[in-house]
């Protein structure tokens, strides 16, 4: 990814944040610094302004947005990036007023999503978001939009520049949606396929930067990229994890969340979303360390109910713990199992906790087998998981993982 000038001078960037009391503007603010970061500018210095209603020209008041230009000017800054969603009027006044170029926070999100794709579908979906965004926010025919020459929010997936031309963004979007149908058609299929063979699914959903792929390389030597950074893995991942039992579960890593994620990259990540949503367990991983942490779980847990995963075996997981000490997880964090994914610490009781929510198809039993069924035992080694058999006085004692249609035939022969 490259954000420098033709004299290699790294972006200057200022941030821009206006305080209404709808949310905590400056919890919104400091993940901005981080999304800025992530997408490779210098976050040099923050404005917020205190107002009871945004205004409808220039965001900011008057006096303000001369003070911005003021700092513009005086600190050399090169992008204004501002914490909320801006209209194409307030973006042409602010860099009519700055002469800096201006972009917003959904701009700068699908700007670090689309330098992190890398699967097809990924690099469909960011760019069908980023296109849908822009197309009003486009002036005359679209080739004059304001200050487009360069930089975060010009790139599309893979460093393309995107288009900006009206007729044809409206034909890339037709044929975006067309090519993401038939992607999303296909993934249905291999769902109802695992479904058809019992695979067991189990997705890590969670905040960005919670230690998603770190857990998952930690349970299953997956290799996924694991970073310091926001939206480090944004395809999904997924490998298998043989538990305890002997049961296969199959993880899926997802893209990390932040709060106020742009509804256009909802919608584009649906399918992908609802690949974790209709898993049969969810671990929803936050980060224990940081002071937003109750935060940062419920904006997973708002979006795993709009997808619909209200009846899903939901564990949350406290990843991070060995930055805190006892006494102030026994007090924040009661009902959570706590892990620490880089160093293993918890992970066996994460494991049993996974064991302790596997869906009903799936059962352990003991059960002492007559001489006379022989075939059964056959059928449990076949289509079940074995962990333990013996021959006894009386039969065949096993312990196995079968599923219900295998556990109606043995369940009269199960014991204590």
């Amino acid at each position: 990814m490259e954000l420098k000038s033709n004299e290699e001078k790294i972006t200057r960037a200022l941030l821009v944040s206006v305080d209404t009391g709808e949310y905590d503007a400056q919890a919104s603010l400091d993940e901005l610094f981080e999304l800025v970061k992530s997408a490779g500018a210098d976050p040099v210095l923050s404005v917020t302004q205190n107002l009871q209603k945004i205004e409808k020209g220039t965001f900011v008041g008057t006096g303000k947005l001369a003070e911005i230009a003021e700092i513009c000017e005086s600190q050399e800054i090169d992008l204004l990036v501002f914490d909320s969603e801006l209209s194409p009027t307030q973006i042409k006044n602010i860099e009519a007023e700055t002469d800096v170029r201006v972009i917003d926070r959904t701009t700068l999100i699908l700007d670090i999503f689309a330098q992190r794709a890398r699967s097809k579908e990924g690099k469909l979906q960011v760019e069908l978001a980023q296109l849908k965004y822009m197309l009003p926010r486009l002036t005359g025919k679209g080739i004059a939009m304001s200050r487009l020459g360069g930089g975060i929010g010009t790139r599309g997936p893979g460093e393309t520049k995107l288009e900006t031309d009206r007729r044809h963004i409206r034909r890339r979007i037709e044929s975006l949606k067309e090519e993401l149908s038939d992607l999303e058609k296909h993934r249905q299929m291999l769902r109802s396929r695992r479904k058809k063979d019992g695979v067991i699914t189990c997705a890590i959903v969670g905040y960005t930067n919670a230690g998603k792929s770190t857990l998952m390389n930690c349970l299953t030597d997956a290799g996924v990229l694991a970073q310091d950074k926001l939206f480090a893995t944004l395809d999904p991942t997924s490998r298998a994890l043989k538990l305890p039992s002997g049961v296969t579960v199959m993880m899926i890593d997802t893209v990390g969340l932040v709060r106020r994620l742009p509804h256009h990259l909802v919608e584009a990540f649906r399918s992908t979303l609802e690949e974790a949503a209709q898993s049969d367990i969810i671990l929803n991983v936050c980060d224990a360390s940081s002071d937003e942490a109750r935060t940062h779980m419920q904006v997973t847990t708002d979006l795993l109910e709009s997808l619909g995963c209200g009846d899903t075996p939901i564990i949350t997981v406290l990843n991070k713990c060995d930055l805190l000490d006892e006494t102030m997880l026994a007090q924040d964090f009661k009902t959570c199992v706590r892990i620490s994914a880089k160093n293993g610490t918890g992970i066996d009781e994460l494991l049993n906790a996974i064991e302790n929510n596997l869906p009903v198809r799936m059962k352990r039993v003991k059960i002492l087998l007559p001489f006379a069924q022989a075939g059964l035992a056959n059928e449990i080694r076949n289509k079940g998981t074995l962990i333990y058999e013996e021959y006894v006085a009386e039969g065949l004692s096993v312990e196995a993982v079968v599923d219900e249609a295998l556990y109606a035939k043995l369940a009269k022969y199960e014991c204590e």
